[in-house]
């Protein structure tokens, strides 16, 4: 998802709520894996995560990332598959408009 968002005319990157998510959970992911076994500090509190704490966010909240972006793949997928069927109709619409008839298809009319 993030490639393509990242060549998009439509908006720029950090316009995608859904990288930041994206971004966010390889980060979380990394930060994890790196301090393992090591208490996780936070900015707002003297107390870090312990064990407890981090067994939560890697068993309940990566997950619900991970299913969130999964979601918003298959929204994405839906708008595409909807865009393309939408082209396809009007270029055959388009084709029917401009088509010259052959003399076969006359005598039916």
């Amino acid at each position: 998802m993030a490639s393509l968002a990242a060549q998009s005319k439509f908006c720029r990157p950090e316009e995608d709520p859904f990288l930041l998510l994206e971004s966010t959970l390889r980060s979380i992911e990394v930060v994890l894996m790196l301090r393992r076994g090591l208490p996780l500090r936070r900015t707002w509190s003297e107390q870090p995560y312990g064990e407890e704490e981090i067994t939560l966010l890697e068993e309940e909240v990566l997950p619900a990332i991970a299913a969130c972006l999964a979601r918003i793949d298959a929204i994405d997928s839906a708008l595409c598959a909807a865009g393309e069927e939408l082209y396809r109709q009007e270029v055959l619409a388009a084709a029917q408009m401009h088509r010259v008839l052959l003399p076969r298809e006359v005598a039916h009319l």
